[in-house]
């Protein structure tokens, strides 16, 4: 039996706090979708593409999704009828096509945003450097997801080759992008970056070395 002298692990109590939060943010998902006509599939599929101008494969969205293939495109078929999404020829090879974000989706994902959302009132509870701490502890965590090909390479400052960490004196703003050509901070740090563009391996790694050390 688990009492206070012999708990569950820590490892174990960690995966129950994240799987709460993760309800939490579930409902939150349903409530906005509801909102907007659709189902939280449809809903992640348009926050997916928000950004990305090229689109993505429909491989490419369930991979990011953890979804199978045809979940998504069931989903994707759904959203094209609604007008949110269309298909496009996927760059240079013409046989190849992406699905894209229309202007009605992207209005779609501007309405719900007035939605109540719980799991960022749960943020908002936590002092700023505790919100720091948890925003790089989630980097480290969905970093060794995608070291392990557990998900698919977030667009992250960590894993992009505009990033330079620990490059500036100034404890406020040590990293630099060099896409903007400026200073920032752990605050600043992005799970998801519109601009970001994949390092090599090599770089990510060396990169990833000296993040974790500063």
């Amino acid at each position: 039996m688990e009492t206070p002298k012999n708990p569950t692990s820590v490892n174990h109590r960690i995966r129950e706090g994240l799987s709460r939060l993760a309800m939490a943010m579930r409902t939150d998902d349903w409530t906005r979708a509801k909102t907007s006509g659709l189902n939280p599939t449809q809903l992640a599929i348009l926050e997916l593409l928000q950004g990305r101008e090229d689109g993505l494969g429909v491989k490419e969205i369930a991979a990011n999704l953890g979804v199978s293939q045809p979940t998504a495109t069931d989903s994707i078929a759904a959203l094209e009828r609604k007008g949110f999404v269309a298909k496009r020829s996927a760059g240079a090879d013409r046989r190849g096509v992406n699905v894209g974000i229309t202007g009605e989706g992207v209005s779609v994902l501007e309405e719900g945003q007035n939605s109540p959302n719980v799991a960022e009132q749960s943020v908002d509870a936590l002092a700023d450097h505790e919100q720091e701490q948890l925003l790089i502890t989630l980097v480290k965590m969905i970093r060794h997801l995608q070291e392990i090909d557990a998900i698919p390479i977030q667009r992250m400052c960590a894993s992009c080759r505009y990033f330079v960490p620990f490059v500036h004196s100034d404890a406020a703003q040590p990293h630099h992008c060099n896409f903007v050509d400026a200073a920032f901070g752990q605050r600043d740090i992005r799970i998801d970056c519109r601009e970001h563009e994949t390092a090599n391996p090599a770089s990510r790694a060396a990169t990833w070395d000296v993040f974790q050390q500063g």
